[in-house]
């Protein structure tokens, strides 16, 4: 590896956000391959993040500061990567269901996704079922991903489903559901295509439904 693309690794493996924003800036300023900086640095850093949270050498907090320091260094990224027509690995669509408004445990899911080299839509918290059938409709998107931390909105998730069946995007979209109360039973019983307990394994079940 590169020794500039190594120093944006260990960068984002330690959570040093200026590190990795200076390191990123300078590679934009070499005119250095942007897709080797964002797969080889930035991606490549994401997923040992991942299992290094998976093996349980990395907490929360790692999670987070990791997260915040490739955000740093993507915000110098995205104008090139769309300059460039860099293909994401994947399009998804995200959000916090109606009547939640708990967005830490998504947003963390959202830069995991971003960080794997996916396309994110974040629609935010309190999202209702129109909301997330229209995004999907004007992106594209192929992922939903469905967070709720309470019980009570939890329920909302099957009536999202069955939105997009009504709309005719079933069959063109993969939906993941996730959060405090959400467990592979609950998954299953409402149709939904993934279920993952944490940001970590939310990619791992992304990448598996598209087939990366």
């Amino acid at each position: 590896m590169n020794e500039i693309i190594e120093k944006i690794y260990q960068g984002v493996l330690t959570g040093n956000r200026e590190e990795v924003i200076a390191h990123v800036q300078s590679v934009i300023d070499a005119n250095y391959n942007i897709e080797v900086v964002l797969k080889e640095g930035m991606m490549g850093a994401m997923t040992e993040v991942g299992r290094l949270f998976e093996e349980g050498e990395y907490f929360v907090p790692e999670l987070l500061v990791a997260a915040r320091a490739m955000q740093g260094g993507m915000e110098l990224l995205k104008p090139l990567i769309v300059a460039e027509e860099i293909k994401p690995v994947g399009k998804i669509v995200i959000g916090t269901v109606k009547g939640d408004l708990h967005d830490i445990g998504k947003n963390l899911v959202a830069i995991m996704l971003e960080g794997a080299g996916f396309e994110v839509i974040d629609l935010g918290a309190d999202v209702s079922e129109e909301n997330y059938v229209e995004a999907v409709r004007t992106s594209n998107a192929e992922l939903v991903g469905l967070s709720a931390l309470l019980t009570t909105t939890m329920a909302v998730m099957p009536s999202i489903i069955e939105a997009f069946k009504k709309a005719g995007l079933r069959e063109k979209v993969k939906i993941i559901v996730g959060g405090a109360p959400v467990s592979q039973n609950f998954a299953d019983q409402i149709g939904a295509d993934g279920y993952a307990s944490d940001a970590s394994q939310a990619v791992g079940v992304a990448q598996r439904l598209i087939g990366v």
